[in-house]
């Protein structure tokens, strides 16, 4: 197969995806090319990958920790232009695929159907009404708007990829909402990461051990110096802080033996394979890194990002971890700590889903389901739906 993967570069979930679902179809022979933007644009080229430069499609704006979903959503429309569309389809006419895979770039998909390309779309949420309710009238009018436009996108794609474990285990469960003539062009591949369980070394770390990739930037800060506090606490638990590239760590001063700052983990994989429990937001794809890994989930999701506080909600109802938020002090935060790391709260259910994952195998599964697509004698080109839903794993 020669396949093209398009990747949103607001987030890295989709970038760790991609890199995931690129390495796999490589190694089974296949010809890959990447088009992406920005960081994530760069983690690829770190990975080894040569990618295509592509416009950006998605702007998401936020304030003192809450996300605006109006003014992303203005941001978003005046970044649009048909110079835009245009250097899109060039690239998908340049590298003429068999198949084009989207994970939450929209153009992507546009682009190969006006080609008669078979569509591959990875998502883990879907259900936009949610974000609309209660933002007043022009925001209830633009979410009219974008709900139109993902269901045609919906009805456009032949595969939708969900990156998550199956029911009951799926995490993003309360972020999807398909419409019901579509369903039967979903699939549950499991987790989409980088590397295996099975595959990881673990890293000489410090027991039990802590990582906290929250960053510490901006209005995250507050929760990056309260584990400080709460590992000044207690030497006896040993900490692995990822700081972002917005904070200087010469500033944070004393900072306890206990604990390690980096700016940044280019393989954070070994380090969750020797750690005991990992403090994040609610981002999709670090969720399933983690808990790929068994490890229980501290989550601290951003004000008014829905997404993310679904995320994590089902985390601590399905006791996989906790939802926190930035009112809790330290002496709460190392009392639940201590509840995780040493009496092993949660990781009876973290396990199961590790040895899910390792099971699913995540990428193999998405790579079998467009080996079989672009193998069939039934196969067509032109919009809707390729194959019946006997085709989907």
């Amino acid at each position: 197969m020669n396949v093209l993967i398009f990747t949103c570069g607001e987030g890295l979930g989709h970038t760790g995806r991609s890199i995931a679902l690129g390495r796999e179809l490589i190694s089974a022979g296949h010809t890959v090319h990447f088009g992406a933007y920005g960081y994530s644009k760069d983690l690829m080229e770190r990975s080894g990958f040569s990618v295509c430069e592509i416009p950006r499609e998605l702007k998401l704006v936020g304030r003192k920790g809450s996300f605006n979903l109006k003014a992303s959503i203005i941001h978003t429309i005046a970044s649009m232009s048909p110079g835009n569309i245009l250097s899109v389809l060039r690239l998908v006419g340049e590298k003429d695929p068999d198949v084009v895979i989207s994970d939450g770039y929209y153009l992507g998909i546009l682009a190969a159907r006006l080609k008669k390309i078979d569509t591959c779309m990875i998502v883990n949420q879907s259900n936009m009404e949610e974000f609309f309710q209660g933002k007043g009238s022009v925001v209830l009018y633009l979410g009219r708007l974008v709900r139109s436009f993902y269901h045609f996108i919906y009805h456009t794609v032949d595969i939708i990829v969900v990156p998550d474990y199956p029911e009951p285990y799926t995490v993003c469960a309360r972020n999807l909402a398909f419409p019901r003539d579509v369903r039967n062009k979903l699939s549950f591949s499991g987790p989409l990461v980088r590397k295996r369980f099975s595959e990881v070394e673990a890293s000489d770390l410090g027991k039990p051990h802590v990582l906290c990739t929250i960053g510490g930037f901006g209005y995250r800060r507050l929760i990056f110096d309260r584990i400080l506090v709460a590992a000044k606490m207690d030497s006896s638990i040993h900490y692995t802080l990822i700081a972002g590239p917005g904070l200087d760590i010469d500033e944070l001063g004393d900072v306890p033996e206990n604990v390690n700052v980096c700016s940044f983990i280019a393989d954070p994989f070994p380090y969750y394979k020797a750690s005991d429990l990992v403090i994040s937001a609610g981002g999709h794809g670090t969720l399933m890194e983690t808990l790929s890994f068994g490890l229980p989930l501290f989550s601290f999701p951003d004000k008014g990002h829905n997404e993310q506080e679904n995320n994590a909600q089902v985390v601590e109802d399905r006791g996989y971890g906790r939802r926190l938020d930035y009112s809790v002090s330290a002496e709460e935060l190392l009392s639940m700590i201590c509840e995780a790391v040493f009496e092993g709260r949660f990781s009876k259910h973290t396990a199961e889903l590790r040895d899910l994952a390792e099971s699913l195998h995540g990428p193999a599964s998405v790579r079998e389901m467009l080996e079989g697509i672009c193998a069939s004698p039934h196969k067509k080109c032109n919009s809707g739906a390729c194959y019946s839903s006997t085709s989907l794993r």
